[in-house]
């Protein structure tokens, strides 16, 4: 998702979240997630990863985690971010999906090589056969690092061939991203959503 027009997001992430609660359920639902578990991450900026290895019949979020994999079908990982990256992994052939918040602290702990060590050691994932995709995020001159680049190297040090970045920036363009640093911490938070639902998005 990109920002969100008309919504007052400029308090702390708790209230900014919660204002964008009923937006972020309609698009959950226009892509056919409505009726999956919706599983989140605490997000602490650290490098553990949740598994979800068995069937979710309710929402729930992982406190002390930055990652989520899973091999479940009814499913729907979600990560927010605002500045920080999402990093969304796929085995199409193990039929495994990850969904990670990298930032700096992430990014310099390792969290994605690990998600794809975590694949690969529970599910049998070949890094050969991964699809990863980053979402925007805060990069050089707008941040000191250009922790995206580190992501990339991780993925491709571990065999990844298949590794996108468009290389946007979210402090580069306040109109349609949120952006931690630029807007001092008021801000409210992309939501990153990933689950195997196929039906086609009513948007």
């Amino acid at each position: 998702m990109t920002r969100v027009p008309g919504i007052d997001v400029t308090h702390d992430k708790a209230e900014a979240l919660a204002r964008l609660d009923r937006v972020h359920r309609e698009v959950r639902g226009a892509y056919g997630m409505a009726g999956a578990a919706f599983i989140t991450a605490q997000q602490v900026h650290g490098d553990r990863i949740a598994v979800i290895d068995q069937a979710m019949d309710a929402d729930r979020c992982f406190s002390d985690c930055d990652g989520l994999v899973t091999n479940q079908r009814r499913v729907c990982l979600g990560i927010y971010v605002a500045d920080c990256c999402a990093v969304y992994l796929v085995d199409p052939v193990r039929d495994v999906l990850a969904l990670v918040h990298s930032g700096k602290k992430g990014t310099e702990l390792g969290i994605v090589g690990k998600t794809i060590d975590l694949m690969a050691s529970q599910f049998g994932s070949q890094p050969e056969n991964l699809i990863v995709q980053l979402s925007p995020c805060i990069r050089p001159p707008h941040y000191e690092i250009d922790f995206a680049a580190d992501i990339v190297t991780a993925c491709k040090e571990r065999g990844v061939k298949n590794v996108h970045d468009a290389g946007v920036c979210t402090a580069c363009d306040r109109d349609r991203y949120y952006s931690y640093r630029a807007e001092k911490g008021k801000t409210g938070r992309m939501l990153a959503l990933l689950g195997r639902e196929r039906q086609a998005p009513r948007l």
